[in-house]
Parts: C-alpha cells; structure tokens; sequence
C-alpha cells in the first residue's frame, strides 16, 4: 500500500503509543533527551546495507583486495599446474646443491659452528647434522649419514614419497597413494625426535656417539 512505512518486505510497521505501558521483560526506555555517544556513528536506517533486521546477524561488506593480493590472484589463476610442484622442486635443489657444494664433511676440526645454539652452549641443536647427513645420503653411505642424524635418515623415504605423489598429482594428475599419519603416529615422532635430541647431549657412553 502507498504511503505506509514498512520494516520488510512483507510486515508493515506498527506505529509506536508513546503512552503505552513498557513491556515487562523490555529493558528501560532511553531519556528522551539522551545524548548519543560521542563516539558513536551514525545510526543506520532500516533500508541501509549492513544494516540488520531484528532477529537477524548483521552483514558485513566484503572488504577489497588490495592491489597485491589481486595481482597474487591473479598470477595464480594463470599460473599452470605444474608451477607450484616445479617451485618446490627447485627449493629442494637448491638444498641439495648448497650441501653438495659447500660440503660439510671437511670442516676444519676447530671451526666455529654454523649452529648458533651449538656456538653459544656447545650443544647439539634438534637438526645438527641434517646437513652432513644429506651429504652422506648423496653419496651413497647411508651408515655414515645415520651416524650424524639418524632421525633426517629414517624419515627421508617418507618425504621423499610424500613429494612425489603430491607433486604428480598436482602437475600431472597421477593417482598415486598418499601416505597419511594420524596425529598420534606425528605426536610420536615428535616425541621420539625430543628423546633423540637430549639422548645425543648426554656425556656418558653410549650417548657419546651420537655427539655430531
């Protein structure tokens, strides 16, 4: 009907008695002469977006990408499927070219340690010997490399795997089985890295040998 204010698209409004007595489960009436906040904004009309409806959650405007996560979208969307593999690949020979490269094995016997917490406590760190065990791993003796981290040694296939099927099924759409650990096979291995990280600290035999 023209002329008559409504609340929605299918219930009008009812006009308010200003000499009605006040709900008895409504909280108190606002002074008439009630000053806003001062910090408040300005009210927002019935019609205005965002605005909510009784009984309903507000809604929030979307907020605008800036101009770099647009051109990151963007790059992805055109991006092959193959990019993201093939950057990751090209991380892992980076690793693989630094550790042969530099090699760490022949270190002189009185160098300073990279590690900066074996340089300020003289102490094994969790992945001190990753890098000489990769080296190792590369050249075929795989005693050696257990001998310097033998925790990087036995989870190295399970990596490897794990990229691998990853990686052909992003790039190439192979079907390969995934290996998937429950969060309490990930806990342990977590558990039994702590154990192997302070064993390997110990100043008594057996756990000297493993003092890298």
């Amino acid at each position: 009907m023209y002329g008559e204010r409504v609340t929605s698209v299918d219930r009008p409004a009812t006009a308010t008695d200003p000499h009605a007595e006040p709900h008895p489960h409504a909280g108190p009436h606002p002074h008439p002469h009630a000053e806003p906040h001062p910090h408040a904004g300005p009210p927002a009309s019935a019609g205005a977006p965002g605005a909510p409806w009784p009984g309903h959650p507000v809604a929030y405007q979307p907020v605008e990408p800036d101009r770099f996560t647009r051109m990151v979208l963007r790059l992805h969307a055109r991006a092959p499927r193959w990019a993201v593999p093939l950057a990751a690949l090209g991380c892992v020979g980076l690793g693989i070219a630094y550790a042969l490269i530099s090699d760490p094995t022949r270190s002189d016997p009185d160098a300073a340690p990279t590690c900066l917490l074996k340089l300020t406590t003289g102490l094994d760190c969790p992945g001190c010997g990753g890098t000489r065990a990769l080296w190792f791993v590369l050249h075929g003796d795989l005693p050696a490399a257990a001998r310097h981290h033998f925790l990087f040694v036995f989870a190295l296939p399970f990596l490897a795997w794990l990229f691998v099927a990853w990686a052909g099924n992003r790039a190439f759409g192979w079907k390969l089985p995934e290996a998937r650990f429950s969060p309490k096979v990930i806990g342990m291995f977590l558990a039994a890295w702590g154990v192997f990280s302070v064993a390997r600290n110990l100043p008594w035999a057996p756990f000297t040998s493993l003092y890298v």
